[in-house]
């Protein structure tokens, strides 16, 4: 796809059928009409029927008010909805516990930007920010999937070096589907003429998203993520963006580590990302989760943690 054919579609972030279709390799998408958000569709382990689960990291929609009838209207074969809900929606606990009944917890705490707010860094992250923009040049990528390559080869040092798998691994298929999606915002660190970190950010204005980003040990080693992050942050207000969800950690409960310690440095306040549950057939859903007791929601996927 061209830069000219993305311009020309509006920026959907997460809630884009194209960002469903990135990941039809663990479901098929389906859109829920009324919210004008994409769920993926599985067959359901062991038994008949299907259960939805929620494009991969955030599930959003232009039309949150739709979503309950969206749902409500769920009537052919689907046992159960799992999602993770973007905490930019502006949702309370209880709207989600409305239209969730049957499982709702706190999943992760994210890192959220007001670009409407004058920046107040750390002493850290400026030093680190001066430090890397003498080491590498940032460039916005004005065709992202032409950097496909690079993206992949530094994409694949990150999943090997903690373990990715599943969806969180993604394909050459789904980066190269979700570099061509209209406001997908690649960035690049080069020095000395080889590409050692890439960020990716998708828009939904007013909103943005911190997709992925991954470096090579050249590019840790001279701290180009505070460079791009910089870099990206100034471009993102100058598209008229106000809230970035930089995302979270490795969890609810985890520890203050050194990416829970860079992301709240850019950030002025924290939101919960609720992992979100509803049984939509119980008859069906009781029978598949027989004897599965982990406390995983759908019960029944206990083997098969895609949402993690």
């Amino acid at each position: 796809m061209s830069g000219a054919v993305r311009a020309q579609r509006p920026a959907r972030g997460y809630s884009d059928a194209g960002h469903a279709a990135s990941l039809s390799e663990f479901g098929t998408p389906r859109r829920m009409p009324l919210s004008g958000g994409w769920l993926l569709e599985r067959p359901v382990p062991g038994g008949s029927g299907s259960d939805l689960m929620g494009p991969y990291p955030l599930f959003t929609c232009p039309n949150w008010p739709g979503l309950p009838a969206d749902l409500a209207n769920l009537n052919d074969g689907v046992v159960s909805v799992v999602l993770v809900a973007d905490p930019l929606a502006g949702l309370e606990e209880q709207d989600l516990e409305r239209v969730f009944p049957d499982r709702l917890v706190p999943f992760k705490r994210h890192y959220v930007c007001d670009l409407d707010q004058p920046a107040s860094l750390p002493t850290h992250h400026r030093r680190h920010i001066r430090r890397a923009s003498r080491s590498v040049e940032v460039e916005v990528c004005a065709e992202p999937v032409r950097h496909l390559d690079d993206w992949s080869r530094l994409y694949a040092g990150l999943a090997a070096r903690h373990g990715l798998s599943g969806i969180r691994a993604f394909s050459a298929v789904a980066f190269r589907r979700q570099l061509e999606l209209p406001g997908l915002i690649a960035l690049r660190a080069q020095r000395g003429g080889d590409t050692v970190g890439m960020a990716l950010w998708l828009e939904d204005a007013p909103n943005a998203y911190y997709h992925l980003a991954a470096y090579s040990q050249e590019g840790y080693e001279v701290s180009a993520s505070y460079a791009l992050f910089a870099v990206a942050l100034d471009r993102l207000r100058e598209l008229g963006v106000r809230w970035v969800d930089l995302g979270g950690a490795a969890g609810a409960g985890c520890a203050d580590d050194g990416l829970v310690r860079f992301k709240r440095g850019w950030s002025g306040e924290e939101r919960t990302a609720y992992l979100c549950g509803r049984v939509v057939d119980r008859a069906a859903y009781s029978l598949l989760a027989e004897g599965h007791t982990t406390g995983w929601f759908p019960a029944y996927r206990d083997d098969d943690r895609d949402m993690a």
